[in-house]
């Protein structure tokens, strides 16, 4: 039989810890064909970005339309889209397809957007026109985002707990829009653990612990959590099974990673399989 097909639209990373690199790894390691939408191409290393080169606009819409015209396409994870003009492509894509499907329903594709803003780094991947670009147009579209806490945070506009951020978000834009919000992370200092809070629109918001490992070697860490998402949801899972089982594999392949020494700066989360 076929593998489901998950599409990610995302820049590159030179270091191979990030962007396409981990989501395209982390759908083979999850029994999902990659394809690929690239948006820039970042130099960029374990200590940080040094250089991001945007795609021409021309050239992102082309990509889309190979792959929509080609393949079938089973979920989509965005990572940094980097432009306004990108962010609105992409949901200009999901909304030709809701009139494909005949409505925005759960038989169309789910979209993951990773609202990539600031790199771990402190680089700054998407500006004031970015940000506003996710609220007015993909996050109207989208199934679920996942930003961590300071992505939220930049979203809103404002401070909050992880709780209250959550379900401040997934009301930004109205109930009718269906969007589900997980913010990542969390600090595990207290309790050894982190607690993603899944919330949907109208409803509380739900905690999702799990272990926290003790490890600088992250780098990759939210774009793994995303595509391992969507990688789930392409298999049928539900948003909160799905939600439950990327934290999983997280956790897995930052165990992998603990004790590498890979860069000068913050290595890489695993992409490769432990050894049993």
């Amino acid at each position: 039989m076929n593998p489901p097909v998950a599409l990610t639209i995302a820049g590159t990373d030179s270091g191979g810890a990030a962007g396409t690199a981990a989501d395209l790894a982390t759908f083979a390691a999850l029994g999902v064909h990659g394809a690929c939408v690239i948006t820039a191409v970042t130099a960029q290393d374990t200590t940080g970005v040094s250089d991001i080169h945007p795609v021409p606009h021309a050239s992102i819409e082309a990509q889309l339309d190979a792959v929509f015209d080609d393949l079938p396409i089973a979920a989509i994870k965005t990572g940094m889209l980097g432009t306004a003009a990108a962010v609105e492509a992409v949901a200009r894509r999901v909304v030709k397809l809701s009139v494909a499907y005949g409505s925005l329903s759960a038989s169309q594709p789910p979209l993951v957007v990773d609202p990539v803003l600031v790199a771990t780094s402190g680089a700054v991947l998407g500006g004031e026109g970015v940000r506003r670009a996710y609220l007015d147009h993909l996050l109207p579209v989208a199934t679920v985002i996942t930003p961590n806490l300071d992505e939220a945070r930049a979203l809103l506009g404002h401070d909050g707990s992880p709780e209250e951020i959550a379900v401040a978000l997934a009301g930004a834009r109205g109930s009718t829009s269906g969007c589900a919000v997980i913010v990542t992370g969390g600090d595990p200092a207290a309790t050894g653990e982190c607690t993603d809070w899944v919330a949907e629109p109208g409803k509380p918001a739900i905690p999702l612990a799990h272990p926290a490992v003790p490890t600088s070697n992250d780098h990759g860490t939210g774009c793994t959590y995303s595509s391992a998402l969507a990688a789930h949801l392409a298999h049928g899972a539900t948003v909160h099974d799905a939600a439950e089982q990327a934290a999983a594999y997280v956790t897995r392949q930052l165990h992998t990673s603990r004790t590498w020494t890979l860069g000068r700066g913050r290595g890489p989360i695993a992409h490769t399989q432990e050894k049993k």
